[in-house]
C-alpha cells in the first residue's frame, strides 16, 4: 500500500492587542495541527497579518497561497520588523497541497524552527475564508474598519478620484474611549500618502456612523480634504 504523506491542518484565530499595543488592528493568529507556534518560536510576539489586510479579494489575503512562493511575516515585536525582529514564513501552492516552509526567526535565531508543514489546499482555503467570514469576535471598532472598507469599495470611490488604496489602507487606529478608524492611499503614483480618520461612538448603531462618513468623503475631493502623512 502507497503511503501518503501526512496533511497537517491550519486553524486561524482573531488574536487581539494588549491595552499598550503599538498597533489596535486584531491580528488573525496560525495554529498548525492546534499548536501555537508562534508562541512556541516567539513568545509574546503579535500576530503581523492584521485585520486590515483581509479585507480585500482571496489573492490579496497575506496567507493566500499562490505557485509563486511568497514570504509572509508571521509575528512582530509589536514593533517593525527590520527593526525588532519577527517571525517569517514562505507559502507556496503546490498541486492540491499548501506548503509553509522556509521559516525564519530573525529576534532570535537560537529557537529552533517548525518544520515544513503540508496542508490540503481545499481546507485551507477554507480556513482562510471562515475567519473572514467569521466576525464574533468583531468590537464596533472593528466592525467600523470592515464596514468602511467594504463601504469605500462599494461606492468606487478609489477609481472615482484616482487613488490608490494602501497595503492596510483601513485599520483600527485607536481603542477605548479613543475608539477610531483611519484609512491611508495616495492620490496619485508620485503622491505621499493622504488619509481621513472616523471616530466611533458606543452610542450610535456602527451602520450609520460607516454610512455617514462614506456619504461625507466620498462628496469631497481628497486632494483638498484628506490630511497629508
Amino acid at each position: 500500500m502507497e503511503h501518503l504523506p501526512s496533511v497537517n491542518v491550519l486553524t486561524l484565530r482573531a488574536d487581539r492587542p494588549h491595552p499598550q499595543a503599538v498597533f489596535y488592528s486584531v491580528g488573525i493568529r496560525p495554529f498548525i495541527d492546534g499548536r501555537d507556534v508562534l508562541e512556541e518560536i516567539h513568545p509574546g510576539g503579535d500576530a503581523s497579518c492584521r485585520q486590515g489586510m483581509w479585507f480585500g479579494p482571496p489573492e490579496t489575503w497575506p496567507l493566500w497561497a499562490a505557485e509563486e512562493p511568497a514570504r509572509v511575516e508571521l509575528s512582530n515585536n509589536d514593533c517593525v520588523t527590520d527593526c525588532c525582529g519577527g517571525v517569517f514564513v514562505t507559502i507556496r501552492r503546490q498541486g492540491d497541497r499548501v506548503v509553509w516552509s522556509g521559516w525564519e526567526n530573525t529576534d532570535d535565531i537560537r529557537v529552533p524552527l517548525p518544520a515544513e508543514a503540508e496542508f490540503d489546499a481545499v481546507q485551507y482555503d477554507a480556513e482562510l475564508a471562515r475567519v473572514v467570514a467569521d466576525h464574533s469576535w468583531e468590537e464596533p471598532v472593528d466592525a467600523a474598519a470592515r464596514l468602511l472598507a467594504q463601504g469605500i469599495t462599494d461606492s468606487g470611490w478609489y477609481e472615482r478620484w484616482n487613488c490608490l488604496p494602501l497595503r492596510q489602507g483601513i485599520n483600527v487606529s485607536g481603542r477605548g474611549e479613543s475608539s477610531c478608524v483611519s484609512m491611508y492611499f495616495l492620490t496619485g503614483p508620485d503622491s505621499g500618502s493622504r488619509g481621513y480618520t472616523m471616530q466611533v461612538s458606543a452610542h450610535e448603531p456602527v451602520q450609520d456612523q460607516v454610512r455617514r462618513f462614506v456619504e461625507e468623503i466620498t462628496a469631497t475631493d481628497p486632494r483638498k480634504t484628506a490630511q497629508g502623512h
